[in-house]
């Protein structure tokens, strides 16, 4: 059992987990601030500084504003933790790696059942007094402690705040919907630019993008591909007929026989929906004549009832 002082939460609309604090390049300064200048960075990120995201292997995942991660230890200014919300088998508490100390705070949030999660691309957090505080990205989940006419009244790790209700439903994680809603929300972001780890609406990696529009459904799958291809129900990969809208379709190399590189959703009429590399975005393509066509490895069904981490 994690001591609750333990328990830590994300303090800036998206902070990047780092796999280790000399990961952090220059150039992304801007991303490891309080505030944290997201669009500063990704705009400023060439192509080549941005694959190398991914081929040195700089960042593992990213936490979105008010979700909890174990702080296991502090060197200089920089947090080694654990996000407990994103299964994955690298550490059965949740992913490992380090976030900047200023993008943390340990002041304990309401652990009221009800919250609400943001269910639009982004949308404004106020202070009680009106002040605009920072922008809440899609899937952001926060306590609810009272309800206005327009507004929920939330706790966030920077004090009380105030959200619309036109952007935020209530969320209480027990209510699952199926997958062929998860298409519907990932069309939201048809033409968002890929990034390496991404979790928020400023961009996706391939396996951010299908945990996120399961979020959005009540389902907590896990993180990567390769783990999220080792749960839920298992469909002939050589039937496209099984298949339905809203599976996970996996992908590897050398036709199918390495380990699991790529995943996306199967959106019907043999196409599928999927954040697919740098350099790329979210696109919806025809499954037939392409790379995909040879390499497809697993079929997987996620929803109500389906065994999940």
């Amino acid at each position: 059992m994690t001591a609750l002082h333990n328990i830590w939460h994300c303090s800036v609309a998206v902070a990047s987990i780092w796999t280790k604090p000399e990961s952090a390049r220059e150039i992304d300064q801007p991303a490891i601030t309080k505030p944290v200048q997201l669009v500063k960075w990704l705009e400023a990120l060439p192509y080549k500084e941005r694959l190398d995201l991914c081929n040195s292997n700089r960042i593992q995942t990213q936490l979105l504003f008010g979700e909890p991660v174990i702080v296991e230890e502090i060197q200089g200014e920089w947090a080694k933790v654990i996000a407990i919300l994103q299964p994955t088998h690298k550490d059965e508490r949740g992913y490992p790696g380090w976030v900047p100390l200023v993008q943390l705070s340990k002041q304990p949030i309401s652990d009221s059942t009800e919250s609400i999660i943001v269910n639009v691309d982004k949308t404004q957090l106020w202070s009680e007094d009106d002040t605009p505080q920072i922008v809440l990205t899609f899937n952001t989940i926060l306590p609810v402690l009272d309800e206005k006419a327009q507004y929920y009244i939330v706790d966030t790790p920077t004090g009380r705040g105030k959200v619309l209700k036109s952007s935020a439903v209530k969320y209480t994680g027990d209510i699952v919907q199926s997958m062929d809603k998860a298409v519907q929300f990932g069309l939201y972001y048809l033409d968002l630019p890929y990034i390496w780890s991404g979790m928020s609406s400023y961009g996706y990696d391939c396996s951010g993008f299908t945990y996120n529009m399961a979020k959005a459904c009540g389902l907590r799958i896990p993180r990567d591909a390769g783990d999220q291809a080792t749960y839920g129900m298992a469909i002939s990969k050589d039937n496209e007929e099984e298949w339905q809208v809203g599976d996970l379709l996996f992908f590897a190399d050398e036709k199918g026989t390495k380990p699991v590189r790529h995943v996306g959703f199967y959106y019907g009429e043999g196409q599928m929906l999927h954040s697919p590399q740098t350099g790329k975005s979210v696109e919806l393509i025809k499954l037939a004549g392409t790379i995909f066509e040879e390499e497809i490895c697993a079929v997987r069904r996620y929803g109500p009832g389906v065994k999940t981490p």
